[in-house]
């Protein structure tokens, strides 16, 4: 039987991936589950393993190439007589594009990986695969998926809202405004392919710029005996395989405050008119890297020490800079972290990392003129290091008086390390 594999849809709004590396050619002899293509989407870079064993007919893709979503890859002679099913949508969007075209019947014929169990399991519930979320790697589906489907489908079900569902707003692609002018005419150029990483953050931020009112609040936070807490631990950090940085600290005081002001860790649904409150803290870290920016998501913060924030963190940016974050590793974030000290930069405004609500910025930490009031009560000009900090936030679901008393209590938090963090060592 001839089979067609075709891009499966990875989830959370993906619609194209890069391809990184092809590990089949035509001819070739491949089983269930062996490596087939290595893909990049905004996310993170995944494997995609064959859904079937066979012969490789044709590949139809190549590295450095961008697939879509229901593209046809490589085709397959395969020696089981098995069936790719169709490719997963989420339900969300099976509805929206349901409605959208006045009917119902599937809206996709698209494969799906998936197991012969699973798809065993999937006709025992009743369950059309082409609706459920895969969390295996490239796509695949999984009975725990299955499960975690069947449940929500119960509790929407169940649910009076569930007779009202809302589509989402479809996603606007990037529009160049005008035609460009031939810059060749005034010297020479180099013309650089604007995909990958670079394109989806483009996307992102253009989306999160249009979409959200960004306004920010600035201030600065001594962090002078922040610094000499850092310098005091950081060997035993070291030891640990972490690293002791200020972004460590501004994750436990960001957690922290998060508790307090619980709308700085929320998400605005347009669509049932809610603001969704998280009542887990997990912050994403921008790192820069030669790839372009990654966030990786270190959770449950409010959790851990600071030596195992010090180590996990550490392990994430390594793993962005050789882009060998897991997919899983890149979402469900609930805000924000970007920190330009290192690279010497001070106070700047940051673009929310939609659909969260909040960023915090930190800048570099420099000597400066403060002052300082001693054990006497008198007041002095005394050199301190002093951080700018910066929290950008969506004005639609907070007040700026808010976000200044969220910012004041982080820079309370920084100031005092002894207290909020030698406990947690």
């Amino acid at each position: 039987m001839t089979l067609s594999f075709r891009l499966p849809d990875l989830g959370e709004g993906v619609h194209e991936a890069e391809i990184l590396a092809v590990h089949v050619q035509a001819g070739q002899k491949i089983k269930e589950g062996e490596p087939l293509l290595d893909v990049e989407t905004d996310k993170a870079a995944v494997e995609i393993p064959s859904p079937v064993t066979g012969t490789v007919l044709e590949v139809l893709v190549r590295m450095g190439e961008v697939a879509k979503v229901g593209e046809i890859l490589i085709t397959f002679e395969s020696n089981d007589g098995a069936v790719i099913e169709p490719v997963q949508v989420p339900a969300e969007r099976a509805v929206a594009e349901q409605k959208a075209a006045g009917h119902s019947r599937p809206v996709s014929n698209r494969p799906v990986p998936a197991s012969p169990a699973t798809r065993r399991l999937a006709r025992e519930l009743g369950i059309d695969l082409q609706h459920v979320t895969p969390t295996g790697a490239g796509g695949v589906v999984s009975a725990d998926d299955l499960r975690v489907f069947a449940g929500t489908m119960k509790m929407q079900a169940e649910s009076p809202a569930s007779q009202e569902t809302a589509a989402a707003p479809a996603t606007t692609p990037l529009q160049s405004v005008g035609a460009l002018p031939d810059f060749s005419q005034w010297g020479p150029i180099v013309r650089e392919p604007f995909r990958s990483i670079r394109r989806a953050t483009a996307q992102r931020m253009t989306e999160s710029w249009t979409q959200i009112p960004h306004v920010n609040c600035q201030d600065s936070v001594d962090i002078t005996e922040l610094e000499a807490f850092r310098q005091r631990h950081k060997a035993d950090i070291e030891k640990a395989g972490g690293r002791l940085t200020m972004t460590v600290f501004a994750m436990k005081a960001v957690a922290t405050a998060l508790k307090k002001y619980q709308h700085f860790n929320a998400s605005l649904d347009l669509a049932s008119q809610e603001i969704i409150v998280k009542q887990y803290f997990h912050i994403g870290i921008a790192a820069d890297t030669v790839h372009g920016l990654m966030v990786p998501v270190i959770r449950d913060v409010d959790r851990k020490s600071i030596k195992e924030l010090a180590v996990e963190l550490d392990g994430a940016l390594e793993r962005s800079r050789s882009r060998k974050n897991s997919r899983e590793e890149m979402l469900g974030g609930t805000f924000t972290i970007t920190n330009v000290g290192g690279l010497g930069g001070s106070y700047f405004s940051a673009i929310i990392n939609h659909p969260e609500v909040a960023i915090l910025g930190l800048g570099q930490g420099r000597m400066q003129p403060a002052v300082v009031t001693n054990s006497s009560g008198e007041q002095q000009i005394v050199p301190r290091l002093m951080m700018p900090i910066v929290l950008c936030f969506d004005h639609r679901v907070v007040d700026g008086a808010d976000a200044v008393r969220f910012l004041r209590q982080v820079i309370t938090l920084l100031q005092d390390p002894d207290e909020l963090f030698i406990s947690m060592i």
